[in-house]
């Protein structure tokens, strides 16, 4: 079960506004810039989606559920509006993005195509996704070693949101299908993890690769060093392979990892510093 006591709060932060970002800036690292790009350019078409999914089930949840949902909607609108400006910042850079927006909005298109239950499923597939991904992201602090401070803050808030929030759409979708049998309800959500899984990975390798041949790294040398970034040193990718199969778990729920140690880390007034002491220790 979701705690008792979590607290989603929404954040209104702002990030790198009044200043300008190299173009691999993370770690001087074209393999690694293009990983973050890829991911950002689908964040504010698919919170968007996110949102939608999930309010479309709100009537009739519990009071408190009702209370996360709100959270989570603003949380959502704030990731958006930060990723829409950071997005700017990498098209300054002279990236051509279109083909990655239009790879989103053609996988949102057609998931707006099947019944709203279906749509929750799929959120609640990527939610988990991009909770996993988040609590990596905070609990191994070398993934941003070298990278702009601007844009480190905003991934870091973005991942402490998202490990906060990360049980809200599995709990609506747990209301929402109340009546369903319980194999009915792990088969959709198993199946709907398979197909998101396929269609996440495909496109956002696509679009990593577009954007090294934007950078003159093509062939084998973007292939070789994006599978080697994913998979092996840092490995992200890897690392969260077993997260992504507790999915499949029946009765499976994402508070069955309480990793809210990774935000009150991530959120003390010390925190840069912090980070760098265990980038220098992990080191």
């Amino acid at each position: 079960m979701t705690p008792a006591d979590l607290t989603i709060t929404p954040r209104d932060r702002r990030f790198g506004r009044n200043r300008r970002t190299k173009r691999h800036w993370l770690n001087s690292d074209p393999i690694a810039t293009a990983f973050f790009n890829a991911l950002s350019i689908t964040f504010p078409r698919g919170e968007a989606f996110f949102i939608e999914s999930v309010r479309a089930f709100r009537d009739g949840a519990p009071e408190q559920l009702a209370r996360e949902v709100a959270a989570f909607t603003r949380q959502e609108v704030a990731h958006s509006r930060e990723h829409i400006a950071f997005n700017a910042q990498v098209t300054d850079h002279g990236y051509d993005v279109s083909r990655l927006d239009a790879d989103v909005t053609m996988v949102l298109n057609l998931a707006k195509q099947r019944p709203p239950i279906i749509r929750l499923a799929a959120t609640m597939a990527l939610e988990h996704f991009t909770a996993i991904l988040a609590h990596e992201l905070l609990r191994d602090p070398r993934y941003l070693n070298g990278a702009d401070p601007d844009v480190a803050a905003l991934w870091r808030w973005h991942a402490v949101e998202e490990i906060e929030h990360k049980g809200v759409a599995h709990d609506i979708w747990v209301h929402a299908t109340r009546d369903w049998p319980r194999f009915r309800r792990w088969w959709v959500r198993s199946v709907m993890m398979l197909i998101v899984t396929r269609h996440f990975i495909h496109h956002r390798a696509r679009g990593m690769m577009d954007l090294l041949r934007q950078d003159g790294v093509t062939g084998l040398a973007a292939w070789g060093g994006l599978l080697r970034y994913a998979l092996l040193r840092p490995g992200i990718m890897r690392r969260v392979a077993l997260p992504w199969l507790r999915y499949f778990q029946p009765g499976f729920h994402p508070w069955a990892v309480d990793d809210r140690h990774l935000i009150a880390r991530a959120e003390t007034p010390y925190a840069a510093a912090h980070m760098d002491d265990l980038s220098a220790t992990a080191a």
